[in-house]
């Protein structure tokens, strides 16, 4: 990977580089001096691709420019502009308006530092109708944003309406990118866009992004800022959300923002506007805000019953998202080393996938499923699980029992991940 910019360094020789202001598995942003604006302030986005073969990065670089053409064409107050696309030598830039501002991240952590409050529901409920607009917008030009969290939404000095910035657009070019394309260790990874917490679980699980997973990851935001709480605190031991006993609201902003959180796609409400029009409603209907009060299991309830048929679907993309809530850090430091390391360096997870397997083949042929397990590790040289899982099925007398374990295994979120990550 190519190292980052220093500071000093002219670009293009027009845009000074003042400061890197962070770095993702995608790319870089910088701080920056236009020189050709007497000495506007910008923000440079390096596009940073996971292979640089020649033939893979020319596909990288199509990608991003057909991206960079749709950002090219937003127009919108509360998005920052786009003001060019540029090259130099092997580095490729889109250059954008720089946010004076902070972070509703950084806000609402400011404000529990010094309040120890959380937003009040009247905040909200102006903060979406303020931001919401924004997504009708992006949605009526069928753009979705795909990374919508409080890190991703900015309140400029001396001004009132949050903006919206960091698309996931062109992070979103890899998925487009045929896996052997890239290297297994870097798709697995990086073929997830949005943040772990508030993406929803279409987007998490399968990569897919509807306008409605836009309006997920926006209520996500809102009940972090009624709560004060990260989204991994608002989930139990059973893996549900229990956020409505963290916030004091109405019924009726409580009912919208259910639906809002739906866990199918197709039962969230399907547009902005249905949702402006329903905070409008409330606003103009002050006997729908009663006292708020903590919202108990009176809502969660309803919705366990409303939808039975998906329940079971539900609770495995939840315990997804809280295991890949687990795997982040992981994850992120195993992106930072050679891709050809070996997986048996990895002793936690070979220890974690050796677990699972020893669970699943006693659930088939008993206790001795343990001193099988060691058996077979034993003659391996270096730890590889794609091997060990056929190697272990093929021990299954019974055929159709074999082909429940292996499917059993790949089940197992952690575990699958486990077997891609090792793939060669």
């Amino acid at each position: 990977m190519i190292p980052a910019i220093n500071q000093g360094t002219l670009i293009d020789n027009r845009y000074l580089i003042q400061k890197l202001l962070g770095q993702g598995g995608f790319g870089r942003t910088y701080l920056a001096f236009d020189n050709q604006r007497f000495g506007e302030t910008c923000v440079l986005k390096e596009f940073v691709p996971p292979t640089y073969r020649e033939d893979k990065l020319q596909k990288c670089r199509e990608l991003f420019e057909r991206e960079a053409k749709i950002l090219y064409q937003i127009n919108h107050p509360q998005v920052p502009k786009f003001l060019a696309r540029l090259a130099d030598g092997q580095r490729v830039f889109i250059v954008q308006e720089y946010i004076d501002g902070k972070t509703y991240s950084e806000i609402l952590s400011s404000r529990l530092n010094q309040t120890a409050k959380a937003f009040s529901e009247t905040e909200v409920r102006k903060w979406l109708t303020d931001i919401l607009p924004v997504l009708e917008y992006l949605h009526g030009q069928n753009i979705v944003h795909r990374d919508i969290s409080l890190d991703n939404v900015m309140l400029k000095h001396n001004q009132s309406k949050p903006v919206l910035i960091d698309f996931g657009i062109a992070k979103d070019t890899f998925t487009q990118i045929p896996s052997d394309f890239l290297n297994i260790h870097y798709s697995v990874r990086n073929s997830i866009v949005g943040k772990i917490g508030y993406s929803p679980p279409e987007q998490l699980r399968w990569g897919y992004s509807y306008p409605s997973s836009d309006i997920y990851s926006l209520a996500i935001c809102a009940v972090v800022l009624l709560s004060g709480k990260m989204p991994h605190m608002l989930v139990d031991e059973s893996l549900n959300w229990q956020w409505q006993s963290q916030v004091n609201i109405s019924n009726y902003f409580a009912s919208i923002l259910e639906k809002m959180l739906a866990k199918i796609p197709s039962e969230r409400y399907q547009s902005p506007t249905e949702i402006i029009r329903l905070l409008n409603n409330l606003h103009n209907n002050s006997h729908l805000v009663a006292d708020a009060v903590p919202i108990k299991d009176t809502l969660t309830e309803k919705v366990n019953i409303s939808m039975p048929n998906h329940q079971q679907v539900v609770d495995h993309d939840l315990e997804e998202l809280i295991i890949l809530q687990k795997l982040e850090k992981t994850l992120l430091e195993y992106n930072k080393l050679n891709s050809e390391l070996p997986l048996q360096q990895f002793t936690g997870f070979k220890q974690q996938f050796l677990e699972i397997c020893r669970q699943e083949l006693t659930n088939i042929i008993g206790p001795i499923a343990s001193i099988v397990i060691e058996h077979t590790v034993k003659k391996y040289s270096n730890f590889i699980p794609n091997q060990l899982l056929v190697d272990l099925a093929a021990k299954i007398p019974n055929q159709e029992k074999a082909q429940h374990f292996k499917e059993a295994i790949y089940n197992q979120p952690l575990a699958n991940f486990i077997l891609l990550l090792s793939k060669e």
